[in-house]
């Protein structure tokens, strides 16, 4: 069983043209998966497709092997939006993160438990107490990531997880999502980060899937990633001298 499977999937708004057209992929149980676009491709309407915000126009995605029904919850999977700000609004950590187990209806003891492995596994134990608005940048990432965990979800949709986090940040984030078991979807223009985590990218344009294989095939091809508004990764374009090397070159 896989953790998402797209099958012919266009959306868009009534009496407009889809935004997004005969999308079919599948992600396994546990992979990470990189989605990679310039802006207006129609990353962020499939997240919220397939997290049951957006329906259809035609075509299905299934979670776990499940239909996702547009405006039913599903805990298997769980959006970590671009903005922060968007997601947290408890007074405090440890209150914004206890929010979805608390609306499942489980006992208060599980809900501890939960935030509490959730908050350890998102290095912000210590800081439960703290208003949200307090946070640092990398922290509130983390925060969201932690509310996403909390449900024990299946699927991971993170759109933009890099965004304006400095580079101590950056690298604590890639470090947390890389020891993770859940699959994961990953809209990002930081190519790097998409390079690091994502075995396998799919370039999404206009709607439409243009690419879909191994990480440094696809990011590598330049031809490609400029058709489409992106530019090969710095660690995949050759360089000369003595000593220049690439984690991924």
């Amino acid at each position: 069983m896989n953790a998402l499977d797209l099958h012919s999937l266009s959306v868009g708004w009534p009496g407009h043209a889809p935004v997004l057209k005969g999308l079919s992929f599948a992600l396994p149980r546990g992979a990470h998966v990189g989605l990679v676009g310039p802006n207006g491709a129609g990353k962020t309407t499939l997240f919220h497709t397939i997290a049951g915000v957006l329906p259809a126009q035609q075509g299905a995605v299934q979670v776990m092997g499940r239909a996702v029904v547009p405006g039913q919850f599903r805990s298997e999977t769980a959006l970590v939006f671009q903005q922060a700000e968007d997601q947290l609004f408890c007074p405090t950590l440890i209150e914004d993160v206890s929010f979805g187990p608390r609306n499942l209806g489980l006992a208060e003891a599980e809900i501890t438990a939960r935030a509490r492995d959730a908050l350890d596994v998102c290095g912000l134990t210590g800081l439960e107490d703290r208003p949200v608005h307090h946070l640092s940048g990398g922290e509130k990432r983390r925060a969201c990531i932690a509310g996403a965990l909390v449900m024990q979800p299946n699927l991971l949709l993170l759109d933009e997880p890099s965004a304006a986090l400095d580079m101590r940040q950056r690298r604590r984030l890639i470090a947390l999502l890389a020891g993770m078991d859940q699959a994961m979807l990953i809209a990002s223009h930081d190519l790097e980060l998409v390079l690091e985590l994502c075995p396998r990218v799919i370039v999404i344009d206009q709607g439409r899937i243009c690419a879909d294989g191994p990480a440094p095939e696809v990011l590598g091809n330049a031809r490609l990633m400029e058709a489409h508004g992106q530019e090969v990764p710095h660690s995949l374009t050759p360089h000369h001298g003595a000593g220049h090397r690439h984690r991924h070159g």
